[in-house]
Formats: C-alpha cells, sequence, structure tokens
C-alpha cells in the first residue's frame, strides 16, 4: 500500500475518532484514536521493514527476506528516510548467501543516505569486509577507518578490532606463502 493512502487513511480515522467524542462516544472515541494512531505509525515506520529486523535479529534469514520481499517498490511503499535502510536490511541478507553481490545495496544505503551513525558505521563495515574478500587492502583500511569514526557509541568495536586483526593476518598469509610480499 502506498505511503500516500496511508495517510488518507489515518486522517479518515482520526477525524472520526474526533466525530466520535465530539458526540460524546468517549470510549470509542479514544479506540478509534489508538487505531488512528497505529496507521500513522505505519506511514513513519513500514510494518515489513520492522517485522523484517525482528526476524534478522532472531538470526532467521529467510523470514526476514519473505518479509522484505513484500514491498515490491520501496520508492513508493517506504518513507525516503527509510530507503537507505531498506538497501542495507537487503544488503545484509544477500551477505549471508553472497556477500560480493551485497555491495551494491550497501553502497546504495550508504548513497541513500540514514540517520543513526550505527547504521552507516555498520555498511562501512561490511564494505570493508567485502574490500578484503577481494583482496583490496586500501579500501578495507579506508572503510574501517570510517566505520570506527561513524561507531560514536562503540556499538561495532569489537568487529571492527577483529577485522584489524584479519588484516593484519591477511599481509602474512601473503608473505608466507611466496617468501615475499605479493601485490
Amino acid at each position: 500500500m502506498s505511503n500516500l493512502i496511508r495517510l488518507i487513511i489515518a486522517c479518515v480515522i482520526m477525524g472520526a475518532a474526533i466525530a466520535l467524542c465530539a458526540f460524546g462516544f468517549w470510549g470509542w472515541g479514544i479506540l478509534v484514536l489508538f487505531l488512528g494512531g497505529i496507521v500513522l505509525f505505519s506511514y513513519f515506520f513500514n510494518e515489513n521493514m520492522i517485522i523484517a529486523q525482528w526476524f534478522l535479529r532472531k538470526e532467521k534469514s529467510e523470514k526476514a527476506e519473505e518479509w522484505l520481499l513484500k514491498i515490491t517498490d520501496y520508492e513508493k511503499q517506504l518513507n525516503k528516510n527509510q530507503h537507505g535502510y531498506y538497501n542495507l536490511l537487503i544488503g545484509l541478507i544477500e551477505s549471508r548467501k553472497s556477500p560480493l553481490k551485497s555491495e551494491k545495496y550497501f553502497k546504495k544505503s550508504l548513497a541513500l543516505g540514514m540517520k543513526m551513525s550505527h547504521n552507516t558505521a555498520l555498511a562501512k563495515l561490511s564494505l570493508a569486509g567485502i574490500a578484503m574478500a577481494k583482496r583490496n587492502k586500501r579500501e578495507a583500511q579506508m572503510y574501517l577507518q570510517e566505520a570506527t569514526k561513524d561507531d560514536k557509541n562503540k556499538l561495532l568495536s569489537d568487529q571492527i578490532k577483529m577485522m584489524k586483526t584479519q588484516m593484519a593476518q591477511m599481509d602474512k598469509q601473503q608473505v608466507v606463502r611466496g617468501g615475499y610480499r605479493q601485490f
């Protein structure tokens, strides 16, 4: 359902709630006002994305993908602030199947922008992992530094440290294999 239709339905329900209260039906008016608030809430936060995030936290990526696929045209169905988050969630799900194909979703989520800095840090950390898989150390270091800057609440500090140790091991593996560093 498009966001414009959700907004119209919310306004109609809120108007009905005000009318019920005006005619003296306070109990029904408050109930209908509560229902209108839920519909208005779905304008700002899409229910499919909320359920998909919940399944991702529970480590059920198949179900999360199911709920995200119910969003057919995200540009019409989601608020503009949610476009980046949608691509981030798709990228996280895709990274579990084929990590190298998820790069475009993470880059698109960064281009569209996200309000929360730890989500930006998560996207950059994922891009650093993809760059490491491609053996592109400079790009990986750049994304790691940016992720460290964006992780203001230190939510991803353990993952960033782990990624840095893996990068150091990557250098050692190159030296051990050929006896000298291969580029």
